[in-house]
């Protein structure tokens, strides 16, 4: 991974169902069950989505950093 952060921006328990293919899209993964394979550890009693987005060194961020500029990324474990 480059330099940088990763800045959380929200952590919200979540069901089952709530893991769609949009939201498994939204997070990188080709569906609901790539998402799983990676995502699911142990007994997977709990389900988090947690939303982040990463920050550049200030070496490498533009002269006025915007948090929309950053690029968004969510995960669901």
């Amino acid at each position: 991974m480059e330099e940088g952060e990763i800045e959380i921006d929200s952590i919200e328990p979540i069901g089952f169902p709530d893991i769609t293919s949009a939201l498994a899209r939204e997070s990188g993964f080709l569906g609901v069950l790539d998402l799983l394979k990676v995502a699911k550890h142990g007994k997977g009693e709990n389900i988090y989505l947690v939303r982040f987005h990463f920050v550049p060194p200030p070496r490498l961020r533009p002269s006025s950093p915007s948090k929309n500029s950053a690029k968004s990324r969510s995960h669901a474990t």
